[in-house]
């Protein structure tokens, strides 16, 4: 694997921005228990290989680490891996999954939470990740659908309006950068033309409320793409007032479906166990 310089041009959310501390607090407390949680049911164990792409902080990769030991290993890659401390049976990596080799059959288990509905190369970047799997692997992919994602309660219509054009104007960000918002919807039937078997889908929805880790997540969006936000037509006092009814006790809204998706890289035919009896139509 080789190193890579810096994010896309067109990543929405960068690994290595001044808010990122908040982004990886909130998926770590939010998410990681789904995540491992199917993991640790589809019966990852000691000994095992496993690779985790767009690492970012590593909070997965350190607990897969724990799940596989001893005599197993983690590899935690990420175009910016500098937040994810080495240790023993841990490697962390610079790597750009679009453009940089993955060794092939090398991993019981791959996972990519939140990674490729940001990638326009999504689709080879899903072959390439079960070509790294051995017969039989596991790939895991956690993506969300951001199609929906209905406020609940605001203190005001008007405030109600005001979040969900935030949030309209979030996945245009995300689409003009090459992603998709809604790539989690189209997940499953991605890893079965992908070749994976098996499958299996988990939807999830949290809700955004003050003192959610999904709602921290969402205020970190506001103050990462407050930005591109106010170049978009929203102006400082919008961008003030959307702080104001996240955190207000009045305010609920719900998230996009998160789809945990696992599917396993099938046994070459050749490797099938022989038949014990000849069928009866080739008996002599």
């Amino acid at each position: 694997m080789t190193a890579h310089p810096a994010a896309p041009s067109g990543y929405v959310f960068d690994n290595d921005s001044p808010h990122s501390d908040r982004h990886h607090a909130s998926l770590e407390e939010g998410l990681d228990p789904l995540t491992l949680g199917h993991l640790r049911e589809a019966g990852v164990a000691p000994g095992m290989r496993c690779l985790e792409i767009g690492a970012g902080a590593g909070s997965i990769s350190r607990a897969l680490l724990r799940m596989v030991s001893p005599g197993g290993t983690v590899t935690a890659t990420d175009i910016k891996p500098g937040r994810i401390a080495p240790e023993p049976g841990l490697t962390a990596l610079a790597h750009d999954v679009v453009t940089d080799p993955l060794p092939e059959e090398a991993y019981d288990v791959v996972v990519a939470r939140l990674v490729l509905q940001h990638l326009p190369e999504r689709r080879a970047v899903l072959r390439r990740l079960v070509r790294a799997l051995v017969p039989g692997g596991l790939l895991q992919v956690d993506e969300f659908d951001a199609g929906h994602e209905p406020c609940l309660l605001a203190p005001s219509p008007d405030d109600a309006l005001l979040y969900e054009r935030f949030t309209t104007a979030k996945a245009a960000l995300m689409r003009a950068g090459g992603g998709d918002p809604t790539w989690g919807r189209r997940a499953p039937a991605a890893l079965r033309e992908a070749g994976l078997t098996g499958l299996r889908i988990r939807p999830h929805v949290l809700v955004r409320a003050p003192g959610t880790p999904a709602l921290g997540l969402q205020l970190h969006h506001l103050a990462h793409l407050a930005p591109r936000l106010r170049e978009g037509g929203f102006d400082p006092a919008e961008l003030d007032r959307l702080g104001a009814i996240m955190r207000s006790p009045d305010f609920a809204a719900a998230t996009g479906v998160l789809y945990s998706v696992q599917g396993r890289r099938p046994a070459p035919a050749s490797s099938l166990p022989t038949p014990l009896s000849t069928p009866c139509s080739e008996a002599t």
